[in-house]
């Protein structure tokens, strides 16, 4: 037997056990080294059934990880389907968020809801505590002291010396810490608007910009946004060409809710148009560092040149939620955040912002980073993969390139309002998808969580949740 019916012959037997499930979703394949012992086959012969795989859209590489089995969820390669905007009522947003916050707090809901980790595997709590304690009984002045921003200097550093993984090359004296990136967003947005003015925003954009956007006074200018590209650039520069926005708001790396990242060629383009139309942009780099792939891409301030773009992030997702750890590297505008930051909220606290930088410092980061990524990767495929076989046919969903949230575009008949409803009477909790557009575009859309623990119960939750919206769509499930 030639070597290439040899590999077509293990790629064929791989493919029927992925096909029957006795290789589920999510699942690690054996090493090629390992599966050439147990087959006897040789690493060519492996090497070629693997790539053969992957060439099928079976499989795919994770980059020192490994080969895994992937969802058969058609991805999302096109614009969204909207439908026409509606009128939200007042408080709308903030009413049913109250819903999701109480039902978060209940031992009975499982929540799919909110981009908050939950679990010791998604932290490391026990070492943060000890570098905590170990630091407040060598330095008990830490907590008799007032802080003052922009900060504490170590961890300044360090988030200086971390940004240029993703190609930014950033001055600690020019970064302020905040009260996480919420802050940020807000300090930014009042260093360069006025009640009145109108902001550009992605669509879909993350749920809470839109409260904190009213709360200032400001208008929203939804600009289209693909689900794997990213902002439309043509129809940005169209809008600066027309003066038309005060400053834009966007996510260009690992975006929420759509994991999607702007290729390097179209951040460039981003960054030379704020620059040359002299309107900032404000960089949520929230979820930056949770790209699957490495190295980094960078992000848009890597191609800055005159200070127009303002980037935030935090450390509430990947390290230490509580201590609500964030930054602002405001370019242009750094004395005026410095200002706004010291009449709001004065500083952030010295001993959590000392533990951070310390952790930084010491490699502790890099290593937690790292297994971080392998694990939200894994989640996200394995939700994917049992919202292919639980969701009515037609649903398809994005393919993050980071993070831990999964964009859901169900059948036009789903009304994902009313799937919220029906699926809180069962006690699970979800956001609907009218949430991430100002005029409730995306009715038919939904987002889903991938940071918790993937047990029976949240698993179980996916499942009949996918029954629901098989139920409203009158159509029978995809598998």
């Amino acid at each position: 037997m030639n070597a290439t019916v040899r590999y077509r012959l293990l790629a064929d037997q791989l493919a029927e056990a992925i096909d029957r499930g006795s290789l589920p979703t999510g699942a690690r394949l054996p090493s090629v080294r390992a599966c050439a012992a147990q087959h006897t086959l040789s690493l060519n012969t492996v090497t070629a059934a693997y790539r053969l795989l992957e060439d099928r859209g079976l499989i795919e590489a994770r980059p020192q990880s490994g080969y895994y089995v992937r969802s058969s969820l058609p991805p999302l390669q096109r614009p969204l389907r909207e439908r026409p905007a509606g009128v939200r009522k007042a408080g709308e947003i903030d009413d049913l968020m109250a819903v999701v916050l109480q039902c978060q707090q209940r031992a009975d809901h499982v929540d799919l809801a909110l981009a908050c980790p939950r679990g010791e595997a998604f932290y490391p709590g026990a070492k943060l505590a000890k570098l905590t304690a170990s630091l407040l009984r060598r330095q008990p002045q830490l907590v008799a002291r007032y802080a003052l921003p922009p900060g504490s200097q170590r961890l300044r550093e360090q988030i200086a010396r971390r940004a240029a993984l993703l190609g930014m090359t950033l001055a600690a004296d020019d970064i302020l810490l905040t009260h996480g990136a919420m802050e940020a967003l807000q300090l930014a947005l009042r260093a360069v608007t006025h009640a009145g003015d109108t902001v550009g925003v992605e669509s879909p954009s993350y749920f809470n910009l839109y409260p904190l956007l009213a709360s200032l006074g400001l208008r929203v200018l939804e600009i289209p946004t693909h689900p794997q590209h990213g902002l439309a650039l043509d129809a940005l520069e169209l809008l600066l060409e027309e003066k038309r926005l005060a400053a834009i708001v966007a996510m260009p790396t690992v975006h929420n809710p759509l994991g999607c990242s702007m290729p390097v060629a179209a951040k460039q383009r981003l960054a030379d148009l704020v620059n040359r139309h002299r309107v900032p942009l404000i960089e949520d780099a929230l979820y930056a560092e949770l790209q699957f792939a490495e190295p980094l891409q960078p992000t848009v301030k890597a191609f800055d040149r005159d200070g127009w773009v303002m980037t935030c992030a935090s450390y509430t997702k990947t390290l230490a939620p509580d201590y609500r750890i964030g930054w602002l590297e405001a370019g242009r505008f750094r004395d005026a955040v410095r200002q706004l930051k010291f009449s709001s909220s004065v500083a952030e606290s010295v001993l959590l912002a000392e533990t951070v930088g310390l952790f930084l410092e010491n490699g502790g980061y890099d290593h937690h980073m790292r297994a971080l990524r392998r694990r939200y990767a894994a989640q996200v495929d394995a939700v994917r993969g049992l919202v292919a076989r639980h969701f009515p046919a037609g649903t398809r969903a994005t393919q993050p390139v980071g993070g831990f949230l999964l964009w859901l575009e169900l059948p036009e008949t789903v009304d994902s309002l009313a799937l919220f409803h029906a699926a809180l009477a069962e006690r699970i909790v979800i956001i609907p998808g009218q949430l991430y557009s100002n005029g409730a575009r995306f009715r038919h859309c939904l987002r889903l969580s991938c940071c918790q623990e993937l047990d029976e119960r949240v698993t179980g939750a996916l499942r009949r949740l996918g029954e629901l919206a098989t139920a409203l769509a009158g159509a029978p499930p995809a598998a």
